[in-house]
């Protein structure tokens, strides 16, 4: 049970970070990316296949998340003059275009096979604490990360960013450089996106394509959602929660008679698409509600950073 535990603790730090990277670009910037899980899948095979070549664990890291903050940053260069729901649907295609060559490309890849044996940071020097270990290190990370991104989104530049989501034509004309902002913010969630599947490849040992589906983009929505898009913190109660869904699913076939495991499989997805309806419907706004939004207002008023489904009435 212990070991059970220790395993979805780390796995909500890991989403925890996804969640982060998502409130930066999304939540600050207001750049839907529904290929988020390209992004982590980059990361992920990035940080194996160089580890495999010699490179030392925390410097694989390191260029796993400039590989695709840099990626991330030329995809905004490449679609510039797209807004909402066409940006949206581009990154949706774009994640699933990396994940279809991560599955087709059997000579770097793996293929459907995947990539099996990867190694963990310390893993035989601390040897039945190691789950322990990579748990406070998971942990250490999001922290570190919640403190620097806290420190930037009080600065100029996140009242930049803001600015930027709220009114791209009204920042230009304040004399902001609507264009690298809108860079900036997504390098920056791309590069946490590669950082959370640096680490998911380093903890579980083995990586695929089927690792890197759709769904855990829906659940990083969710969780951003259900904490408050625009709130850091919100970004950590969101993770937990959605984590909270999943798992205890898991345990429905015990509870609930007759029900084979492709079923409970499906309650699984069942339970997070009621989920985030209910939140959309009761609670818009997130537990923790948004932050830093239209001086006056408690609501971003149909900006392209207003949330998938708003409340009218408020």
């Amino acid at each position: 049970m212990i070991s059970y535990l220790l395993f979805i603790g780390t796995l909500t730090a890991i989403y925890a970070i996804l969640s982060l990277g998502l409130v930066t670009s999304w939540g600050q910037a207001g750049m839907v990316n529904l290929g988020l899980v390209g992004f982590f899948g980059l990361g992920a095979y990035c940080s194996a296949l160089l580890t495999f070549a010699g490179v030392p664990i925390g410097l694989a890291w390191i260029v796993a998340v400039i590989i695709s903050a840099m990626i991330g940053v030329g995809f905004c260069l490449l679609t510039r003059t797209l807004r909402g729901d066409y940006l949206a649907i581009v990154t949706l295609g774009f994640g699933e275009g990396l994940r279809l060559a991560e599955l087709n490309e059997r000579w770097l890849t793996g293929g459907s096979d995947g990539i099996s044996g990867i190694p963990a940071p310390l893993k035989q020097q601390f040897g039945e604490v190691f789950p322990w270990f990579y748990l406070i290190l998971a942990w250490a990370i999001v922290g570190v990360i919640v403190f620097m991104l806290a420190r930037v989104l009080a600065s100029p530049f996140g009242r930049a960013l803001r600015a930027v989501r709220d009114d791209e034509k009204v920042a230009a004309v304040a004399g902001k450089n609507v264009l690298r902002l809108k860079c900036q913010a997504f390098g920056i969630g791309a590069g946490l996106f590669g950082l959370a599947g640096a680490l998911y490849a380093h903890f579980t040992s083995y990586i695929s394509p089927d690792n890197f589906v759709l769904q855990m983009t829906i659940y990083i929505f969710l969780a951003v959602t259900a904490g408050g898009y625009s709130r850091l913190v919100g970004a950590i109660f969101g993770s937990f929660a959605v984590m909270t869904i999943l798992e205890s699913t898991r345990f429905a076939a015990e509870f609930v008679p007759g029900l084979t495991a492709v079923q409970v499989a499906s309650l699984r997805e069942f339970a997070i698409a009621v989920a985030l309806i209910i939140i959309m419907q009761v609670r818009p706004q997130g537990m923790f509600g948004r932050k830093n939004q239209h001086a006056g207002t408690p609501f971003s008023n149909g900006s392209v950073s207003a949330p998938l489904a708003q409340n009218p009435a408020n």
